[in-house]
């Protein structure tokens, strides 16, 4: 069965940093667009990230931008989220998600066919 596993979540205070991985099970990450999304208690699902595994292009959400930064493991069955410089508003539960790289939009959750259970990331004041 093709899974997504994130972890790497945790509690961290205002200033601090964090690496969430996701890691695929069942399948690699060729020819797919391989998004981040958050979503806080209360708050509808937002793209943070995303990376096209074909040519390693990166979009990220203007609320991150110059502070996370993700990447692929050259084995292409990992990706990661590096976090930096995290505030309070960061704290949501992060989603890795996959969809074909032709079917997908970078930051739009439409077309992701595999989504992980998702990791908590708090940021404490």
């Amino acid at each position: 069965e093709d899974q997504l596993v994130e972890s790497g979540g945790g509690l961290v205070q205002a200033g601090g940093s964090l690496r969430l991985s996701c890691t695929a099970s069942g399948f690699l990450f060729y020819d797919y667009g391989i998004g981040w999304f958050r979503q806080a208690p209360g708050k509808e699902r937002e793209g943070v990230s995303f990376l096209s595994t074909s040519d390693g292009a990166t979009f990220y959400a203007d609320s991150v931008k110059g502070r996370f930064t993700m990447s692929m493991h050259p084995n292409k069955d990992t990706v990661y989220l590096q976090m930096t410089n995290l505030k309070p508003e960061d704290t949501a539960v992060y989603y890795c998600a996959a969809g074909p790289e032709l079917s997908v939009t970078p930051l739009d959750d439409y077309a992701m066919d595999h989504w992980g259970k998702g990791t908590l990331v708090t940021v404490s004041s």
